[in-house]
């Protein structure tokens, strides 16, 4: 019984401190990849992408999608206040990987192995697909301001993508230098 507390316990410290890490993340990434950004809300290289699929992939669907609405929370609160626009974006961001995780699974009628780029590339682009499409949507529903043109959606996909896999790449080693597959 101590041994399951001792892990419940863990697992909640987890959540909130994968949610800082993602909003930190951002925040670097909007800062230091400003170069890359073609839109306020589209840039060529964002590193969050990755960190929304490893927020499911680590701590598991829930979890995962708790952390990253999390911090998406934390990211709205600094950013341009608490809105209905922003909980929607967060609802976007945290549906991406869950979609994609579910796409991969029933394809493939397993989860996505850490260790296998093609698993991490496969699930990524169908992640990178969703989160575009799905942001994109809501944002033409409700707020068409956030669209700089058309191919945004085009744009965002590729940004994602890009940090991503470069997320991604540096999980699969670090999972194998480490030996760290999940059991």
């Amino acid at each position: 019984m101590i041994r399951f507390q001792q892990v419940f316990m863990l697992e909640l410290l987890l959540i909130p401190l994968f949610a800082l890490l993602f909003s930190l993340v951002h925040v670097a990434s909007v800062n230091f990849l400003a170069f890359a950004e073609i839109s306020p809300h589209v840039s060529l290289i964002y590193l969050p992408a990755f960190f929304r699929l490893l927020n499911v992939l680590l701590l598991g669907k829930f979890r995962g999608t708790l952390a990253t609405a999390l911090g998406g929370m934390l990211l709205m609160q600094g950013l341009d206040g608490i809105n209905l626009i922003g909980f929607m974006n967060v609802a976007c961001s945290a549906s991406g990987p869950l979609l994609a995780l579910w796409l991969f699974e029933r394809i493939h009628g397993r989860p996505v192995s850490l260790i296998s780029l093609k698993d991490l590339a496969l699930v990524t682009v169908v992640y990178c697909a969703a989160n575009a499409g799905v942001h994109h949507m809501v944002w033409t529903i409700f707020d068409p301001r956030q669209l700089a043109s058309p191919e945004m959606v085009l744009w965002m996909m590729l940004g994602d993508l890009n940090g991503a896999l470069i997320g991604a790449y540096a999980l699969k080693w670090t999972v194998s230098r480490f030996q760290l597959q999940r059991r």
